[in-house]
């Protein structure tokens, strides 16, 4: 009977195995074709870092107070419900600039990638040591616009507003381009005009205020300063080639 336990455990640990390969040349066959594979676990776990800490930030907080930064200046923004495309649009931005990114060089893949990982767990902290909200306006129409918007409202709750990710992950994707001969001045041109455009979009579409906008910016230009200046990036960097080493993606 114990011998036929260890065997059915060798079985299941080879069934395992043998499943995290095939998941892996997935991987290469699908997401490899458009970035190099080093970069696929560190993008995915940004993804999943992000997503944790926003949504799970929430358990945190709730119950208690939820301050509310809105200005006279926010208050005379009028609503352009327009924008969600723009605010939805965002991710396909997002999703173009880290393909780009992989393809500049591997260091400063790892040195913007690092100083996302770092945005987010200060993000976190500021999440739930000031738990944010704000008053949102009801939306009436029946325009494209007005759908989209009621349609973020009822996928977003409006916590977690400062600072802004929105605006910082599009800032971070804008400094990535930023003046690297690899990418076309046009296309740097372009990062920078749509970021703003971001920017604006959360202000128009009352997901966010002023402070958060400036908070959102500021946290990235902060984080990519720092992580160059100390290089904290570079064991961020060895940590992830020692995973890639284990998972066969260098």
């Amino acid at each position: 009977m114990i011998i036929k336990k260890k065997q059915d455990c060798k079985y299941k640990n080879i069934e395992y195995a043998s499943l995290g390969v095939r998941m892996i040349e997935f991987l290469k066959k699908t997401l490899g074709r458009i970035c190099p594979f080093y970069a696929i676990i560190p993008l995915i776990g940004s993804f999943v870092l992000e997503t944790t800490i926003y949504e799970g930030s929430k358990l945190f907080v709730q119950g208690r107070h939820h301050f509310d930064f809105t200005t006279d200046f926010d208050r005379g923004v009028p609503v352009i419900s327009w924008f969600s495309l723009i605010y939805f649009g965002c991710y396909l931005f997002w999703i173009v600039n880290f393909i780009l990114l992989t393809r500049i060089s591997k260091e400063h893949f790892y040195q913007t990638v690092c100083a996302i990982y770092l945005s987010y767990i200060i993000c976190a902290i500021i999440f739930i040591a000031l738990p944010t909200t704000n008053v949102r306006p009801e939306v009436m129409g029946n325009s494209i616009g007005d759908i989209l918007l009621r349609a973020i409202y009822a996928m977003d709750t409006p916590e977690n507003l400062f600072p802004s990710i929105h605006c910082s992950v599009s800032w971070f994707c804008y400094i990535a381009v930023r003046g690297k001969k690899e990418i076309p001045k046009a296309y740097q041109i372009f990062s920078l005009v749509f970021a703003i455009l971001v920017v604006i979009s959360t202000q128009v579409t009352k997901q966010h205020y002023y402070v958060d906008i400036i908070g959102g910016i500021a946290l990235a230009e902060f984080c990519c300063w720092i992580v160059k200046k100390k290089g904290l990036y570079k064991s961020f960097q060895g940590f992830f080639e020692k995973v890639n080493r284990k998972c066969h993606m260098e």
